[in-house]
């Protein structure tokens, strides 16, 4: 899709985004934004894509340790 101006596709792009994702405002101590970032850099990914990556795996943990193991309990 092509834009005559730099104003129309910046707004096209705002209208996407806020149509399909939600926002959540991260606060962080000072000094620490710049460390997240180093961090994403270092792997090569952006510090959105770090962060969800970060949620996701918290996750991930957090339900495996309240999952119950499967099959029965082993006999003594």
């Amino acid at each position: 899709m092509a834009f005559k101006n730099k104003a129309d596709a910046t707004a096209y792009q705002n209208k996407f985004i806020a149509k399909t994702y939600d926002r959540i405002n991260l606060t962080v101590p000072k000094g620490k934004k710049e460390i997240v970032q180093a961090h994403a850099e270092a792997r090569k990914e952006s510090v959105n894509g770090f962060i969800n990556r970060a949620i996701d795996e918290a996750m991930e943990r957090d339900k495996a340790a309240q999952d119950p193991p499967d099959g029965p309990p082993e006999a003594p």
